[in-house]
């Protein structure tokens, strides 16, 4: 049993999924930094000082200034502004992950390209060819 999963881990696949795996949890930093430090900030520009992340609806008793305020109180909220972050990163995190597979894509193109083998230049008849259709043509 030990063996067949060496074995299964040994499998470049594995080892592919691993790493993506890595690479992925460090991308989800750097786009949750920069959805929270670059985009939304320049949103909240645009809609006149909004900030995404602490929008919300409060379901229970009280009021509350802030997101932080209401979730240190218990209070039930309804935090659509922190799912409108969310989808700004998804969408942000898809639209990387498509250029990436399209810039993977083409390189695996080219390298298909390189590595098929290039059709010859169709030769002319060979000499005994020749020779046989010029014993042909005498023939009839």
């Amino acid at each position: 049993m030990i063996k067949e999963f060496r074995d299964f881990i040994a499998k470049g696949n594995v080892m592919d999924m691993a790493v993506g795996i890595i690479i992925g949890a460090a991308f989800t930093a750097i786009v949750t930094s920069l959805v929270g430090d670059l985009i939304n900030p320049i949103i909240g520009l645009v809609t006149g000082g909004m900030d995404f992340s602490n929008l919300f609806i409060n379901l229970g008793e009280g009021d509350y200034t802030s997101l932080v305020a209401a979730k240190d109180a218990g209070a039930p909220v309804f935090a659509y502004g922190a799912f409108f972050t969310a989808v700004i990163n998804f969408l942000i995190i898809a639209f990387v992950v498509f250029l990436l597979v399209k810039m993977v894509n083409r390189i695996k193109d080219a390298a298909i390209k390189e590595g098929e083998p290039v059709p010859a230049a169709p030769s002319g008849p060979t000499e005994i060819e020749v020779l046989l259709e010029i014993r042909d043509a005498l023939k009839k």
